[in-house]
């Protein structure tokens, strides 16, 4: 690719997306970065002009075709709703913004290259699961709602771009769970209480990819002259009996059963959003192999799994205040702690503790 292109960044608003957009800017190889979004982002994006749009209609194209953009970074396929509201608007960004995208991006012939931010959740997590999935294998399990659909059907149209425009070099970069004192995700939410549940019997493998990873792949991703699909997380993996201990976080696990059930009752207290998705990488966990990232686009990222998390400890503020009073609800709900058997959650409606 040559230098002096422009770049049109989706997802600005966020604080991933805006840091991303600011760093590219001010890259020698790069002339101009648009920042696209629904809402201003909250924070400075330096030399990056910004654009108020909806890539959910027609209106991007417009963008493109005006401002001479040739390489497109699409980062607002989003794991939770935040700002943009509930899941159905949540879906909307997803899968209708992409749609929209990638027909502004097929008509504008000047576009040479698309880079999108995906996400391991694609491959799901199951009992089957093989050890470590490669960028060739299928979900065992495929997903049937929420962000793991959104990104298997966003997934999905990105490659019939790439087919109906092979002139475009296309990279998918499906990273692991991003990790890092400023992420603000359900995977960062649940680590940040002060009590933690677990799915009894199991201890999931985790990995991780630090939040300034994410910024140096995508730069990466748009300096290099390599398209595909690959995998991207620090070396190695946790389990998350190990995160626990390492995060000096208490825990209490609970039946699978019980568990789901939490999910409501820390939604509902703005906690945690435990997704059926998460839940079930909480309880299988999840590995991928990096071989391709390393031999094929040539990325290292800086942090293995393990340092992505102390530095995510590092930053942790103590145990209390409103969290602490929302678990201290939660704990009404326990029986006391038996250290030969584990505690058991007592849902609403359920008042002796049996099912």
């Amino acid at each position: 690719m040559g230098a002096g292109r422009t770049v049109l960044v989706t997802g600005v608003s966020r604080d991933l997306g805006r840091t991303f957009a600011r760093t590219l800017a001010t890259d020698p190889g790069v002339d101009r970065v648009i920042g696209v979004d629904v809402i201003p982002p909250r924070g400075d994006l330096g030399d990056v002009t910004f654009v108020r749009a909806d890539i959910r209609t027609p209106v991007i194209a417009k963008v493109i075709a005006k401002e001479g953009v040739d390489t497109v970074v699409h980062m607002s396929v989003i794991a939770t709703p935040g700002s943009a509201g509930a899941r159905g608007t949540m879906k909307e960004l997803n899968v209708m913004g992409t749609m929209q995208l990638l027909a502004a991006c097929q008509k504008a012939e000047q576009v040479r290259q698309l880079v999108v931010k995906s996400s391991t959740i694609a491959y799901g997590a199951s009992s089957r699961d093989p050890a470590m999935f490669t960028e060739d294998m299928e979900p065992r399990r495929p997903a049937r709602t929420g962000y793991a659909k959104d990104v298997t059907e966003v997934e999905g149209y990105v490659r019939g771009f790439a087919r109906r425009r092979p002139d475009v070099q296309v990279t998918l970069l499906r990273c692991a769970n991003v990790l890092g004192p400023r992420v603000m995700s359900p995977l960062a939410s649940y680590l940040r209480m002060p009590v933690i549940p677990t799915v009894l019997g199991f201890d999931p493998r985790l990995q991780f990819l630090h939040e300034t990873d994410l910024n140096r792949v995508l730069r990466h991703a748009v300096l290099s002259d390599t398209g595909g699909t690959f995998n991207v997380a620090g070396d190695g993996l946790v389990m998350l009996s190990q995160v626990l201990r390492r995060m000096g976080r208490t825990s209490v696990p609970l039946p699978g059963v019980a568990f789901g059930g939490l999910g409501s009752f820390l939604k509902s207290a703005r906690v945690a959003d435990l997704s059926p998705e998460l839940i079930a990488f909480l309880t299988y966990g999840r590995g991928v192999d990096t071989t391709r990232m390393r031999t094929d686009l040539g990325f290292e990222p800086h942090y293995s799994t393990a340092e992505s998390l102390a530095e995510f400890v590092a930053t942790l503020p103590p145990a209390g205040g409103r969290a602490d009073r929302v678990l201290g609800a939660l704990a009404d709900h326990l029986p006391p702690v038996d250290e030969d058997r584990p505690a058991q959650l007592t849902l609403a409606g359920d008042h002796d503790g049996r099912r």
